[in-house]
């Protein structure tokens, strides 16, 4: 059974980073993000990286049926998975007392709903995966943040999601690591990514985080054998408070 990975938000930044490291192993990916014909560019790349195959499956994860549509893509096209790489999601600061009710409800839809139902639809494929491949099994890697650890004024919205997100994977590893399917949520700080572009006059890029940092940590993350659990990993800028993006 070849292995095969699931990423979201693959496009750019961290997801395509991920993506990547993946199609240089060999391992046979979907890929999903917004725009179909980014997505068509970028799996050329991933082939030419070393992907054995490559899906993509353009889809706004803000609508309720996108998740169903992305795993049964991959069903089709694999028959199980080895990961799951929850990545996509949105993010805008706001303070709560004029946090518009609109653009909160869109959040908590890319970021907390869809992985919810992504996690849901994938689970038959990874405890598929995890049965073929007993000392390794399965894995579910989400992108959370530090501002779902340590609360930071002017990220409730984004931060309430990525708080809802390491909850769902640790309780994931409550309910499925027995059966080889694990969890983790990375929760780092400012990563230098262009969804970080709006903050970048204030801290500027090269005090962000690296997209290669995350990628060393998800990569090293899928090469845990089954037996360990590793939760969630914090990472903080340098230079920086310990407990703020």
């Amino acid at each position: 059974m070849t292995a095969s990975a699931l990423v979201t938000g693959a496009t750019r930044g961290i997801g395509l980073g991920v993506a990547t490291r993946l199609a240089d192993r060999g391992v046979s990916l979907t890929v999903s993000a917004r725009h179909a014909e980014r997505l068509a560019e970028v799996a050329v790349q991933l082939r030419e990286a070393g992907a054995k195959e490559v899906r993509t499956v353009a889809a706004d994860l803000a609508h309720p049926e996108a998740p169903a549509r992305i795993v049964a893509a991959h069903a089709e096209a694999y028959g199980s998975m080895k990961a799951l790489i929850l990545n996509a999601g949105v993010g805008t600061a706001g303070a709560i007392a004029e946090f518009p009710a609109r653009r909160f409800d869109k959040t908590v839809a890319v970021n907390l709903n869809a992985p919810f139902a992504l996690m849901q639809a994938a689970l038959p494929l990874l405890r598929s995966g995890a049965a073929a491949d007993p000392g390794r099994g399965a894995k579910v890697i989400a992108l959370a943040s530090i501002a779902g650890v340590y609360a930071e004024a002017g990220l409730a919205a984004y931060g309430a999601t990525k708080a809802g997100l390491i909850s769902l994977v640790e309780t994931l590893n409550a309910e499925e690591s027995g059966n080889g399917v694990t969890g983790s949520a990375i929760a780092p700080g400012y990563v230098d990514t262009d969804m970080s572009d709006w903050i970048k006059d204030r801290i500027p890029a090269d005090e962000m985080i690296e997209v290669g940092d995350v990628v060393e940590l998800v990569d090293a993350l899928l090469k845990l054998s089954s037996r360990a659990v590793l939760p969630r990993l914090v990472v903080s800028r340098a230079g920086a408070s310990l407990y703020g993006a």
